[in-house]
């Protein structure tokens, strides 16, 4: 991880002096009207399910325009793509991967065991804020929202939905845990980038984080314990029946939680997410074949035919009760690559961007109203959500502004895990809301939840940036340098 956190660090960001405000501006706005559009008009209306994919597009072929037009030679918005496709690489191979994981862990009966258990340990009453404390536990143990959801995620999904509770709720409950245990947590590569581009030391920046990260989770549990109270939830007499039907169905089995935990295990022993993910998949392969042969063989009449299938492509296993068809079926591999071509896109979109010298633009201009303190945190914040939504990755969401921004904190006299944090506070954990984003779009895919309806229950992610903001206008806890070296 080391090493993938000093080339991010080193990135390269393109300063184009030519490029004015309003140029840079151009690909951004005819990004967000073609957005809006598709979004609130003509929903689905180009290349059907592929429309927002088309629209990154055609933002990044205006950037180029605009680049051309500045005198942007090709190969240099080219190097930035490829650079932008690279970084995504080994993300798009997890991807892959969690569809097979969601695959051979619906055949083998590890799902339905997960579901089975849980509805009969948690309950509506508790159910969203446990959901919230299960996912930050396992995000602070293995470093990684992503893994967090691929696991943990897709079983409260399924408990959840068979409890009769919506799954906007749930998904917002299990990002927010997720994303909280992502940045407290030592193995988190954004949390190691973060201080490494602030100029501070790890465990400084994590102590000073959790100053505005333990009220914001703390609110957060307390919403989601008043949603709990208030919800009215269709599944919870149909528990016994649900039951019965996962029981009828699969062989279900506590060893099946074998596999699970050796995957977590390994995460937490920093093993590389793929070693760890192919591992999943091949151990629930042989436990499909061992647990699951009735399964396997309603499938396909061969066993390995039928976990190829799983892993590959859609498999749904059918049940007696709608609300379990509906949660165990899975697309496999070929279910990410809608979500794998978004990534795609929206890389081009922001290698272009980057090429062309617009992110530097903006964020520079952004620079230039930082007249206060706050003024300062406030400009930290707007360039790290714009460049989550305009260059749609969580990384340069991190290294542009961390660049950018640390000079000025030091001649405010801030000292840099002020700026450490705040890149966290409204960088990191905002991804996650903005649709083309590599994280939105990852969590909705694996979730199978939509951004849009996961976007106001994921309190702990848009709540960070205001919590953030609230601490700089009332100057609570803003460390400065003269403090720092004493």
């Amino acid at each position: 991880m080391s090493n993938q956190i000093e080339d991010k660090k080193n990135q390269n960001i393109v300063d184009n002096k030519e490029l004015s405000l309003w140029e840079a501006l151009i690909p951004v706005i005819v990004l967000m009207i073609l957005l809006a559009y598709n979004i609130f008009f003509k929903d689905g209306i180009w290349l059907g399910d592929y429309s927002n994919q088309l629209i990154l597009i055609i933002g990044g072929v205006t950037a180029a325009i605009v680049g051309f037009l500045n005198k942007t030679q090709l190969r240099v918005m080219i190097k930035e793509i490829w650079e932008n496709l690279k970084s995504v690489f080994i993300p798009i191979l997890i991807l892959f991967l969690v569809g097979a994981l969601a695959g051979t862990w619906l055949v083998s009966g590890i799902i339905p065991a997960m579901v089975y258990y849980g509805l009969q340990v948690l309950n509506p009453a508790i159910f969203l804020p446990a959901s919230i404390i299960i996912a930050a536990i396992i995000s602070i143990a293995t470093g990684s929202s992503w893994t967090t959801s691929a696991t943990v995620g897709i079983a409260l999904i399924g408990i959840g939905q068979a409890l009769g509770i919506d799954t906007g709720m749930i998904a917002g409950a299990v990002i927010s845990g997720a994303y909280f245990g992502d940045k407290m947590s030592p193995l988190s590569d954004t949390t190691n980038l973060a201080p490494a581009m602030a100029g501070t030391d790890l465990f400084t920046h994590i102590k000073y984080m959790f100053l505005t990260t333990g009220p914001t989770i703390l609110i957060t549990l307390a919403v989601f314990v008043i949603i709990s109270l208030n919800i009215d939830t269709s599944g919870t007499a149909d528990i016994t029946e649900l039951l019965t039907v996962i029981d009828s169905t699969f062989n279900i089995s506590p060893y099946l939680f074998i596999v699970p935990g050796i995957v977590i295990a390994l995460i937490v022993a920093k093993t590389k997410p793929l070693i760890a993910l192919a591992l999943g998949v091949l151990l629930a392969a042989g436990f499909a074949l061992y647990f699951q042969p009735e399964i396997l063989e309603r499938i396909s009449n061969s066993g390995i035919q039928s976990l190829a299938t799983a892993i590959w492509t859609d498999v749904a296993i059918e049940t007696p009760n709608e609300t379990l068809n509906e949660l165990f079926s899975s697309g496999g591999m070929i279910g990410m690559m809608w979500t794998i071509l978004l990534i795609c896109c929206a890389m081009i979109f922001g290698g272009v961007m980057d090429g062309i010298g617009a992110l530097s633009r903006i964020t520079k201009a952004l620079l230039s109203v930082a007249d206060t303190i706050f003024g300062l945190f406030a400009s930290t914040v707007v360039s790290c959500l714009g460049l989550n939504i305009i260059a749609s990755d969580q990384y340069l969401a991190l290294v542009i502004p961390g660049k950018m921004f640390k000079q000025a904190y030091e001649d405010k006299g801030l000292a840099p895990e002020n700026l450490s944090r705040t890149l966290e506070d409204s960088g990191t954990v905002t991804s996650v809301l903005i649709p083309w984003n590599t994280c939105g779009a990852y969590q909705s895919q694996v979730l199978n939840v939509s951004v849009a309806d996961y976007f106001v229950y994921a309190i702990f992610n848009w709540l960070s940036p205001f919590m953030t903001l609230i601490f700089a206008a009332f100057r609570i806890k803003i460390r400065l340098l003269r403090d720092a070296k004493s």
